[in-house]
């Protein structure tokens, strides 16, 4: 049951308005909904404070209440009467299951030309969390990975490497080598785009080479990521789009539009705005932008319901112009999700080119490190496999939560030590509230029973239940806006709110009836808490 989203509907059904017209405000004294009466006003040509007047007198709802607040009218619930509806409507399922359909997701998609920095671990998190949020709701969700194995940089790889067996470690320090001879030496520009005219031609000994470096590449960054709960259905190679030819019939459907033409260089262009964007080389051979255009269009066809794609903010130029090719094709462009730079300290951006990265396989390594002496600090008596296995919930609760919980157009300078803290905004903190409920639950051993959710009279509580009851639409709200900090801000709430109501509010030592009553609200928190959690890719250990 859906309590939150049921009052909402009930006040816009006695006010004869769309329920999306009743407002959620912010700040205390508010009230739980409101009503914004300008639109009236000038339809009746008088001061909204006056109607809202007129509307609050109006009201009758049982278990609400009506405030006239300047222009707008304040909805209070009583939440003593409200409280057991929501209390009855947790469940593992509550807040989802509410969508029908079919979600295509592209994120990750790195160059598979070493181990993914932190960096780009950020399009991954956010991804992967957009994809968890899809599947709570009820989408069935297919998680997609664009293989750039033909790129410039691949092909560079492949150069510096001939003759050596590399290893997944070995890719970064060789790639980096491979850029500074590059520097160096324009002329292996031309070595490489001469590898790419035999590898576009079909050549197999630059097809094997190729496919070699790319399957050392993917697979280790797969293995990196999974340690981070992150997982794919499908990996896609922008190579397949070449040797199918379907760039060619992608680039004939888009010179009958007639915006395509030939520059002084003998390459196909389009104009866009006041910048020119490439489709092939002088020599016909297809660039990204043209394999990408194809790539789109099967995606489009596949995620008929709900087509996502996660970039960085740098490609905000490169995804308009691959929306408008699209847009001259008749199709849809996908929904994009921008993100912003994961910076080194003191506000430098990570190249992988020039090195100057941290990896992801490095930082989990140190936040694990960290989680295991804050764990043997804390628990002293704790076996060495139990601190093994709750440290790797940690790193995973650290790097995901520090991640989600900065909205995405703004930069992060990822701080390990505040990550990882038990106290605080962060991942470990909301575990822990988790395995605190699971605590005091465990103590009870009463977790089931007959409650009276009326005998949930203090503020805490009555905060608590406001804040339970708003869950599925808190998950609304972050698919709606592709935005899962909206969710991870509501669970740092939930938590702050349920470890002030615990420290203040005895629950194991009140009278019978109010014990139950309290033990039931514990216990709801801990559900919504593992729920949220889980939509965030993160455990909620029993004990911590």
């Amino acid at each position: 049951m859906d309590t939150w989203n049921s009052l909402k509907d009930r006040i816009a059904e006695q006010l004869h308005v769309e329920p999306s017209q009743i407002q959620e405000p912010e700040g205390e004294g508010f009230g739980d909904f409101s009503y914004p009466c300008f639109g009236l006003a000038k339809e009746q040509g008088k001061n909204p404070a006056e109607i809202a007047k007129v509307v609050a007198g109006d009201f009758k709802l049982r278990g609400m209440a009506a405030k006239p607040i300047g222009p707008y009218v304040n909805f209070y619930i009583d939440w003593a009467s409200a409280g057991e509806g929501v209390l009855k409507g947790v469940s593992s399922k509550y807040g989802g299951n509410f969508a029908k359909g079919k979600v295509l997701i592209e994120h990750s998609s790195i160059n598979p030309n070493a181990s993914p920095h932190v960096g780009r671990a950020r399009n991954a998190i956010i991804g992967d969390t957009l994809v968890r949020l899809m599947r709570f709701a009820g989408y069935k969700t297919e998680v997609h990975y664009y293989v750039n194995d033909v790129g410039k940089q691949i092909v560079l790889l492949v150069w510096a490497s001939r003759g050596k067996k590399l290893k997944f470690h070995d890719l970064l320090n060789e790639y980096v080598r491979a850029n500074e001879i590059l520097e160096k030496d324009k002329s292996v520009e031309q070595e490489i785009f001469k590898f790419l005219q035999r590898f576009e031609k079909g050549d197999k000994k630059a097809i094997k080479q190729i496919k070699d470096i790319v399957k050392i590449s993917l697979d280790g960054q797969k293995s990196v990521l999974a340690r981070l709960n992150i997982y794919y259905d499908s990996f896609d190679f922008e190579s397949d789009y070449i040797r199918s030819k379907r760039t060619e019939k992608v680039l004939k459907a888009l010179e009958k539009t007639g915006q395509v033409f030939v520059d002084d260089d003998g390459r196909k262009v389009v104009k866009y705005k006041n910048t020119h964007f490439v489709l092939t080389r002088s020599d016909g051979t297809s660039l990204y932008m043209l394999r990408d255009v194809a790539y789109a269009l099967d995606k489009a066809a596949k995620g008929k319901d709900v087509n996502v794609i996660v970039l960085g903010e740098e490609q905000k130029l490169y995804f308009e112009q691959l929306s408008y090719l699209l847009g001259l094709l008749n199709a849809k462009p996908p929904k994009v999700v921008h993100y912003s730079f994961v910076l080194l300290e003191g506000g430098k951006k990570m190249s992988t080119r020039k090195g100057e990265v941290v990896l992801v396989e490095d930082m989990i390594k140190e936040v694990k490190e960290k989680a295991s002496e804050e764990l043997k600090r804390r628990y002293p008596e704790m076996k060495t496999k139990d601190i093994e296995k709750l440290a790797d919930s940690i790193t995973v609760a650290s790097i995901r939560y520090g991640t989600i919980r900065i909205s995405p157009e703004k930069n992060i300078i990822f701080n390990i030590d505040e990550a990882v803290r038990f106290e605080g905004d962060t991942g470990p903190y909301l575990q822990y509230t988790h395995a605190r409920a699971s605590s005091i639950l465990r103590k009870s051993k009463k977790r089931a029973g007959k409650f009276d959710a009326a005998l949930l009279k203090e503020q805490k509580e009555i905060e608590l239940l406001r804040l339970l009851a708003r869950y599925p639409s808190v998950v609304r709200s972050s698919l709606n806006q592709l935005r899962p900090n909206i969710l991870s801000s509501y669970l740092y709430s939930l938590a702050e709110t349920f470890n002030n109501y615990y420290q203040n509010v005895p629950v194991l030592k009140a009278e019978k009836k109010v014990m139950l009553a309290r033990l039931k609200l514990v216990d709801s928190v801990r559900v919504v808490m593992k729920s949220g959690l889980s939509v965030l890719g993160i455990d909620a250990p029993e004990k911590m």
